[in-house]
């Protein structure tokens, strides 16, 4: 097998396999697990940019690892916004004072 084959077999593989993880989780729990894939896009923002700068690394290689750091910092970006917008739901309000 060559290194481009199995650099797309493991993309496909965790695409599927991160598509399939999240959609069967209860709504309950989808705050405190976007806080997980947060990190978890971290990870992948790391793996991805090892990958896109490899010296021997082919074309599709670079290219798709450049698609995965920018979809993973995008998702990670977003998901820290968003955890922050819906933390700040819970906070106590201050009274208005007249």
């Amino acid at each position: 097998m060559k290194s481009w084959e199995f650099d797309v077999w493991v993309f496909m593989l965790s695409a599927f396999l991160g598509f399939e993880l999240i959609r069967r989780v209860s709504p309950l729990l989808h705050t405190p697990l976007m806080s997980l894939t947060n990190a978890i896009s971290a990870i992948s923002v790391v793996g991805a940019i090892l990958i896109t700068g490899e010296r021997d690394a082919s074309t599709l290689s670079r290219t798709l690892g450049f698609i995965a750091v920018l979809a993973a910092t995008i998702n990670l970006v977003s998901g820290y916004l968003i955890t922050d917008r819906m933390l700040k739901m819970f906070k106590k309000r201050e009274p208005d004072k007249k």
